[in-house]
């Protein structure tokens, strides 16, 4: 999975093909949060440093704007739309 990346990684950095790849795993599980769990984990990490909800809510919607997360599952007829439109 992720040959190509694992290669690119492996040729730019001091890294081994397993630690590429480790690193690959870790990136994309980050990134794997839908929506919904990222603004709720962040609440509580935010809610944890004793920030009120007011300046919580604006961090948040603020952070989204430029946060890849996960996106929603498609059906097989919504990447048809997709493609066919």
């Amino acid at each position: 999975m992720h040959d190509d990346l694992v290669d690119h990684l492996t040729r730019s950095s001091p890294l081994s093909r397993g630690e590429a790849l480790r690193v690959i795993q870790d990136v994309l599980a980050y990134f794997d949060e839908t929506t919904e769990d990222y603004v709720r984990r962040r609440h509580r990490e935010l809610q944890a440093q004793g920030l009120v909800n007011s300046a919580i809510f604006e961090r948040i919607r603020a952070d989204l704007e430029y946060r890849a997360v996960a996106p929603p599952e498609l059906t097989l007829r919504q990447v048809r739309r997709i493609v066919y439109g």
